[in-house]
């Protein structure tokens, strides 16, 4: 069987896809275009670090593994969920809150 290769995709040891040569993961770039609808233009003129072949990569790999970036992005929204729950509010929306500002 032969593995499809990305050029500019590369799966370190904590295989997380990064784009090669850079520390920008796959994800990043996805949550750029689901987030704010970027479109690899946009994304380019905000990472001008990255090419357009990087930016078109990431997301040709996105749709290949999209159910296993899914997974990735849901759960590190649950654990931002569990460490905000924990922390509590801020001190800066506890002094609001004091002041009736919220």
């Amino acid at each position: 069987m032969s593995r499809i290769l990305y050029e500019h995709i590369d799966l370190g040891n904590d295989d997380v896809p990064k784009i090669k040569g850079t520390r920008t993961k796959v994800v990043q770039i996805v949550l750029d275009k689901l987030a704010y609808g970027w479109s690899p233009e946009e994304i380019h003129f905000q990472h001008p670090h990255l090419s357009m072949g990087q930016i078109y990569s990431a997301l040709a790999y996105y749709a290949d593994h999209q159910e296993e970036l899914d997974a990735e992005v849901e759960k590190g929204l649950q654990e931002m969920d569990i460490t905000r729950e924990r922390l509590g509010p801020s001190l800066l929306v506890k002094r609001l809150k004091k002041k009736g500002l919220l």
